[in-house]
């Protein structure tokens, strides 16, 4: 068996690229992901594409710079399933955890779901730190075409981009 090379680029995500991302979530999810577009022209949030050279994105994910003060909180990651295990999210964290960076800001946060453990090994292989728990909840499409509830219980993480090490989930400030 012989690796194969995948040479990535992450850019800002556009409208332009949202027919091509059905991967990553249902109608309505993509929908949601539209809205959030208007957000990043606002500038308060980042929304990335990990591209192919041909442009085509292969993991999406943003950073929302209101959530907690003084931190950048990713959300919405996600990896084409096929190449999954392949780098790709790792790529996208590390270009999130630059623009937060690049915003002055020292700390990344997200919640992961507690039933995920693959994902939350990924983000403690990169440094981040559990410090809490939260519920979360969003509307998704059921396979009978419903509209439902899923909730859920995430484990709180954080990162110290500055490299210092996490102090009790609060965002110790200099």
């Amino acid at each position: 068996m012989t690796g194969m090379t995948l040479t990535l680029s992450v850019r800002d995500l556009t409208h332009d690229d949202l027919p091509s991302c059905g991967w990553s979530g249902s109608a309505l999810h993509v929908a949601h992901v539209a809205d959030e577009l208007e957000r990043a022209r606002r500038g308060e949030v980042d929304y990335l594409a990990v591209c192919l050279p041909s442009g085509a994105p292969v993991a999406i994910g943003g950073v929302d710079y209101r959530v907690k003060e003084g931190a950048g909180t990713l959300w919405q990651l996600a990896v084409h399933p096929a190449l999954q295990s392949c780098g790709i999210g790792t790529f996208l964290i590390e270009a999130a955890e630059q623009r937060i960076a690049a915003r002055g800001l020292r700390r990344a946060e997200l919640g992961v779901e507690e039933d995920n453990p693959r994902a939350r090994a990924l983000y403690e292989r990169l440094g981040y730190v559990a410090f809490g728990r939260s519920p979360d909840a969003w509307d998704e499409l059921a396979p009978d075409g419903t509209l439902r509830r899923r909730e859920t219980m995430c484990t709180d993480m954080a990162k110290d981009l500055a490299g210092d090490a996490v102090r009790n989930g609060a965002g110790a400030r200099d």
